[in-house]
């Protein structure tokens, strides 16, 4: 229960890594604030969570965070309601294929948005927040960013979402020099590939999947859980003397 009596908070927790984090920090006593712009699939996180406890541990807030004001609520809610945050996990991201010499200026803008604006944003407004808290008690207190294996090595006809992720591992830095002095620590989390909703569509083709088997260490793809996993690490005080790392969970994509 490395988690008992912490608040956490989970941005893209209806599915994927998102909803795997909430399972296993709740599972591990957080109270969870679940975050993300699709109610429903935040309800079906909520209540598996729930079911599972004697006292509700999951809420939901549906927000959109790329957006300034959406986020300026989200930060209130959290404020009257709670008090405090122990944990941010910025995980809200997505992508589509995209060649640089045919994209829209649009196309660049929103994948720049969901992936790398969004952790401005939020952990802007939600970093206040930890910052007084750190400074009434002693907490375990920890951002954790979702990146990418594409943040290390730039893929085919993702030029937008590995810029992004490569952004994220760069803000990640610079923020856990700015919130070291109040021991928040800040760390980045890069998966390689993993069966989500965003890659869903790739891992149908059968060509795909055996290119990344013959070329990931591992052989396989991952599952959200094993992410889920090492994002608990890090957000918990096991990682007490770990910020500004970025962890790469790629299965050894990297060093084949």
């Amino acid at each position: 229960m490395r988690f008992a009596q912490t608040i956490a908070l989970i941005t893209g927790a209806g599915s994927g890594i998102g909803r795997a984090t909430a399972l296993r920090l709740s599972g591990e006593g957080a109270k969870v604030i679940l975050v993300g712009r699709t109610k429903q699939k935040l309800e079906e996180t909520a209540d598996e969570i729930n079911k599972k406890s004697r006292i509700p541990l999951a809420e939901i807030f549906v927000a959109d965070c790329t957006d300034a004001e959406d986020v300026a609520e989200l930060a209130e809610y959290v404020e009257r309601y709670y008090g405090d945050l122990h944990v941010l996990i910025n995980n809200a991201g997505g992508s589509r294929n995209s060649r640089i010499l045919d994209m829209s200026e649009q196309e660049w803008d929103d994948v720049q948005d969901v992936n790398l604006k969004s952790v401005f944003l939020v952990s802007k407004a939600l970093g206040k927040i930890m910052v007084d808290g750190a400074r009434r008690q002693v907490h375990n207190r920890a951002i954790v960013n979702i990146a990418s294996l594409s943040g290390h090595q730039a893929g085919a006809e993702i030029p937008h979402y590995s810029a992004a992720k490569a952004g994220v591992i760069n803000l990640t830095r610079s923020l856990a020099l700015e919130l070291a002095p109040y021991e928040i620590r800040v760390n980045s989390v890069s998966p390689g590939f993993v069966e989500t909703p965003l890659t869903e569509q790739g891992l149908k083709n059968e060509r795909f999947v055996r290119a990344i088997q013959k070329n990931t260490a591992l052989q396989r793809v991952g599952n959200p859980e094993e992410i889920g996993s090492v994002i608990a690490f890090a957000a918990s005080s096991d990682a007490s003397y770990m910020t500004g790392s970025d962890l790469l969970v790629d299965g050894g994509w990297l060093i084949k």
